[in-house]
């Protein structure tokens, strides 16, 4: 058996769902991901690569023709979709340590064709950083919101905005945070009405619950034109 029969990549997707399939790169080696590559190369796709560490990455004989991102661990091979129209997502992170998993969801979007605003540690131990870029996260149908710790700042971007709010527990914290539980029990249990919650980390799975909203939106507009 060749490395080639370890894999099946489904290139239908796209037409099922209006997703395209990611390639999850933990728990794959070096060959399994080349192996890919030249699958997707050979049939002229793009493909989006997550959780690819720099020292797999580096030992990818593909790797000069992937764009790779190492704070989130994401590559692009091949070309996707060129970025186009107005910023529909916005992106907020609570610190400087849940941007990884912040990228990883902007990442994802680009790969799709969306534009994206990243606001950056905005999160509630200096609230005033959150109020002062208020009103331009409001001005984005869907926000992502990425947080540790106790993950306040889901809740709190609830109470304020009225797009769709999509919480990315991440595992930043210490002692009892216990690698986002605690962040992900706290976005579970939010008194804010109405938010969506993914996977503790999951940046790729925000992404793609952000690209069902807008997908669905522009479905009914062009429904609307007809």
């Amino acid at each position: 058996m060749s490395v080639a029969d370890e894999f099946t990549l489904d290139f239908a997707r796209p037409e099922r769902i209006g997703l395209e399939e990611a390639i999850f790169c933990a728990g794959k080696s070096p060959d399994q991901i080349d192996a890919i590559l030249v699958a997707a190369g050979d049939r002229g796709a793009s493909l989006l690569l997550t959780r690819l560490d720099p020292e797999k990455c580096s030992r990818l004989g593909h790797a000069a023709r992937l764009d790779y991102c190492p704070v989130s661990r994401t590559a692009v091979f091949g070309q996707p979709p060129a970025v186009a129209g107005p910023a529909r997502v916005a992106v907020v992170a609570a610190g400087t340590s849940d941007v990884p998993v912040a990228r990883e969801a902007l990442r994802t979007l680009g790969y799709a064709g969306r534009a994206a605003t990243l606001f950056a540690d905005v999160g509630v131990a200096g609230l005033w950083r959150l109020t002062t870029r208020l009103e331009e996260i409001r001005t984005h149908p869907v926000v992502i919101v990425a947080a540790g710790m106790d993950a306040a700042l889901p809740s709190v971007v609830g109470g304020l905005v009225a797009g769709a709010v999509i919480a990315v527990p991440t595992s930043v914290g210490y002692g009892v945070a216990a690698g986002g539980r605690a962040a992900l029990d706290a976005v579970l249990a939010s008194c804010a009405p109405g938010i969506t919650v993914v996977n503790i980390d999951n940046g790729y799975g925000a992404a793609c619950a952000a690209l069902r909203l807008l997908n669905a939106a522009s479905r009914l507009a062009q429904e609307a034109e007809r």
